[in-house]
């Protein structure tokens, strides 16, 4: 588990404790789960084609379905917004 995980399970104990429920029943509840093997084949491999450039692949889908900008900006405009537009 992780530091975020390990302090998220400690807040949701104390919530627990205080409705009168025990720890046993929270890792119950959330303890480990079984991790989905289904995903180890999932990705984006075969959107590439044949020359094997998936990020030219993934700009020619992004242009067809307009999403693709052309323009030239920043994480801030982004964000926010252009400045122009402000």
């Amino acid at each position: 588990m992780t530091p975020q995980s390990d302090e998220a399970l400690d807040v949701l104990r104390g919530v627990w404790n205080g409705q009168g429920q025990s720890k046993a029943e929270l890792d119950d509840a959330c303890g480990p789960k079984k991790v989905c093997k289904n995903m180890v084949n999932v990705g984006f491999d075969g959107m590439a084609g044949p020359d094997g450039d998936l990020r030219a692949a993934w700009r020619a889908r992004l242009q067809r379905e307009g999403k693709l900008s052309t323009e030239a900006g920043s994480i801030r405009d982004l964000v926010f917004g252009s400045r122009e537009a402000n």
